[in-house]
C-alpha cells in the first residue's frame, strides 16, 4: 500500500481554488468538502489569495488547505504565514526549491521534464507536480518516467478531467491528481455549490474505486 502524502487527505484528488474573495472561497471548499474532498489547493492568481487561504483554515478546519502558484520566496513565505499547511509551484528552480523547502512546509514543485526531477531529487524532494500534465506527454510520458524515477510519485495537472482521472490515478506513481476541473469557472460564477459538490462526489467514487482496485 502507498504511503500517505503529507498533502493530501481523503481521496486522491487535489481541486484547484480560485476566488475573488475569501468568502467565495469557503463557499467552494464547503462545496467540494460536502463531496468528500479532504485537500484542496489554493491558487495566487488573485489578490484575496491569502486571504482566502485564511478564511478556509478557520471556517472548514478539518480540510487540508495548500497554497499553489507559487513562484518566489515571497510567495512561500507569504502562503505560510497566511495558514497554507503545504505548497505547490508549477515550474522548478534551484532558487524556488530552497525557498520552498525553507518555509518547513511539504511541498510539490512543479517538474515537466527529467532534468526537473532530478533537480527535485538532488534537493530531496519526492512527490511533485507534473504540469502541465497533458501538452507534457501525460499518461505515456509518467509511464516512461516510472521505470527511470521510481522513487518519484506525481501529481499530475493540467488536462485532468473526469474522463480521465481514473486513468491517472491507476499509474502507481501517481500518488494525486489536481486540477480545476471540479471547480469550472462558469458554476462558480453561478454560485452552483450543490452542482459542484455532485461533480466532488463524482470524482471520489471514481477515486475510491482505483484506490481499491490498487
Amino acid at each position: 500500500m502507498a504511503a500517505l502524502s503529507p498533502l493530501l487527505r481523503g481521496p486522491a484528488l487535489l481541486p484547484i481554488i480560485q476566488a475573488d474573495s475569501p468568502d467565495e472561497a469557503v463557499q467552494i471548499a464547503a462545496a467540494l468538502q460536502q463531496g468528500g474532498i479532504g485537500s484542496v489547493e489554493v491558487v495566487l492568481r488573485t489578490r484575496q489569495a491569502l486571504a482566502a487561504i485564511t478564511a478556509i483554515r478557520d471556517a472548514l478546519p478539518e480540510l487540508l488547505v495548500g497554497a499553489g502558484t507559487i513562484l518566489s520566496a515571497g510567495d512561500a513565505l507569504a502562503a505560510k504565514a497566511a495558514g497554507a499547511e503545504f505548497l505547490v509551484s508549477p515550474a522548478s528552480t534551484p532558487a524556488l526549491l530552497d525557498a520552498m523547502l525553507a518555509t518547513g512546509l511539504p511541498l510539490a514543485p512543479g517538474v515537466a521534464t527529467p532534468s526537473e526531477i532530478a533537480m527535485a531529487l538532488e534537493a530531496g524532494i519526492h512527490e511533485v507536480k507534473f504540469f502541465p500534465a497533458h501538452l507534457s506527454g501525460g499518461i505515456e510520458m509518467l509511464k516512461a518516467l516510472r521505470g527511470v524515477f521510481q522513487q518519484v510519485r506525481f501529481c499530475p495537472t493540467g488536462g485532468i478531467s473526469q474522463h480521465n482521472v481514473a486513468d491517472f490515478l491507476a499509474l502507481p506513481n501517481v500518488f494525486v491528481a489536481g486540477g480545476s476541473w471540479l471547480t469550472p469557472v462558469t458554476l462558480v460564477k453561478a454560485q452552483a455549490w450543490s452542482q459542484i459538490t455532485a461533480l466532488a462526489q463524482q470524482a471520489t467514487e471514481l477515486a475510491n474505486q482505483q484506490k481499491a482496485a490498487a
